[in-house]
């Protein structure tokens, strides 16, 4: 019933805006007058309603700014209040510039409305005009470029050697989380060892052969369908299969061709071995650099941690990095925002995909004693023992025993095919 009336009211404004420019067009045949003739009286009257919409307007705009100008949370980083002077300084400049064009916009309709007795002056060209509006606005920008580059190397410059390094992982729709261990260095990685097991492709001999495995008996399911199914399939599914298993071997010669190195005295396939790698939240220690280092597996994401005042895009294939210094631990910017349940968070700030608004993950920030206890809680890593919720079962191909001697049917090696 309400929208019923809704309804009804939009059709009858309708009406009465239509009624109404019949009325003035009537008026207007009535008074033989023509509907670009304007009158001194008219215009006059639009003059100073240019006026007092100028004056409503500047007064609306400063209400708004008093009200929520302050809409940045507050700094929980080193570096953020250089980034928030940044800030600042920018919207100084631009309410500035938004105050004297829109009041020339405004003023110049009010002061020279039109009059019969004055004639407008044709200018066609004006050096000094040119100069000043060419002149001011580059000054100012390369000002405004030069301090954001300067502040911007600040952020991103070499991080310090005692510096605390956490890589963070991105994939539709998740984040991952990974620290060093005892050895201060991170495990090599490949994207060819990325599996159910092994989310972030850490190299170690045992995930290679994990993965070679895996590999190898997902060749032979192929095959057997293949074989099995060569004389009835569509000549679209053989060669499909056919293309499956020659890219499955090619992924396999791959792990053969990762070669071992060695970084700061350490094997970078043993390296990987003391890695601890967390989901759902991460921790860092309150007054301490930290060194971001970003990678995707699959589109380009952005870490945004707006309390931080950072953001980095997350690009495939290659890394990315960020540096800050927690200012504020988590239970401080509870007591500071007066809520007890605040926690600071970690967003994909690029549009990912269907679930990119479930994109993100807790940061912590405690004390050094409280984030030691708390990484010497998590699990170090092993192929075998990924987080749940990223392992996905491999099926592999049942043996050909008595009770399982049936032939592969048409629907199986169409499944097997569309893989």
């Amino acid at each position: 019933m309400f929208k019923l009336l809704i309804l009804l009211v939009i059709i009858l404004g309708v009406i009465a805006v239509l009624q109404l420019a019949r009325v003035y067009d009537l008026t207007a045949s009535l008074r033989k007058k023509r509907e670009e003739e304007i009158s001194y009286a008219d215009n006059k009257l639009n003059a100073f309603l240019m006026l007092s919409f100028m004056v409503v307007f500047f007064v609306s705009f400063i209400w708004l700014l008093i009200n929520y100008g302050d809409y940045l949370p507050p700094a929980a980083s080193a570096h953020g209040e250089g980034v928030d002077t940044l800030m600042h300084i920018n919207m100084v400049i631009i309410i500035i510039v938004f105050f004297v064009v829109n009041f020339l916009l405004f003023y110049f309709p009010y002061k020279y409305y039109y009059r019969k007795d004055r004639k407008a002056t044709f200018l066609a060209h004006d050096n000094k005009l040119e100069l000043i509006w060419t002149v001011i606005p580059t000054i100012v920008l390369a000002f405004i470029i030069i301090y954001g580059l300067a502040t911007w190397q600040e952020i991103t410059g070499e991080a310090s050697e005692d510096a605390l390094q956490v890589e963070l992982y991105s994939k539709q729709f998740d984040w991952t989380a990974r620290y060093s261990g005892d050895n201060g260095k991170f495990g090599h990685s490949d994207y060819n060892l990325i599996s159910g097991t092994n989310p972030l492709g850490i190299v170690t001999a045992e995930s290679i052969e994990e993965k070679a495995a895996e590999l190898e008996a997902e060749i032979e399911a192929n095959r057997a369908a293949l074989e099995e199914g060569r004389d009835y399939l569509p000549a679209g599914k053989v060669e499909a299969i056919e293309d499956k298993i020659a890219r499955l071997i090619r992924h396999k010669s791959r792990l053969l061709e990762i070669d071992q190195y060695e970084s700061g005295g350490i094997n970078a396939w043993e390296a990987g071995d003391d890695d601890r790698i967390v989901k759902g939240e991460f921790h860092l220690p309150v007054g301490r650099e930290v060194e971001f280092i970003f990678r995707s597996r699959d589109v380009i994401h952005s870490a945004y941690m707006p309390h931080f005042r950072a953001q980095m895009n997350s690009v495939p294939g290659i890394p990315t990095r960020f540096k800050m210094v927690p200012t504020i631990t988590t239970d401080s910017m509870r007591t500071i925002v007066n809520n007890p349940d605040f926690d600071y968070v970690l967003l994909c700030n690029k549009v990912c995909g269907a679930a990119h608004f479930n994109m993100q993950i807790k940061v912590v920030i405690e004390s050094e004693e409280k984030y030691n206890a708390w990484l010497s809680e998590q699990k170090t890593f092993l192929a075998k023992e990924a987080a749940e919720e990223e392992a996905a079962p491999v099926e592999t191909p049942a043996e050909n025993t008595e009770e399982n001697t049936e032939p592969i049917s048409s629907e199986t090696a169409d499944q097997s095919a569309s893989l």
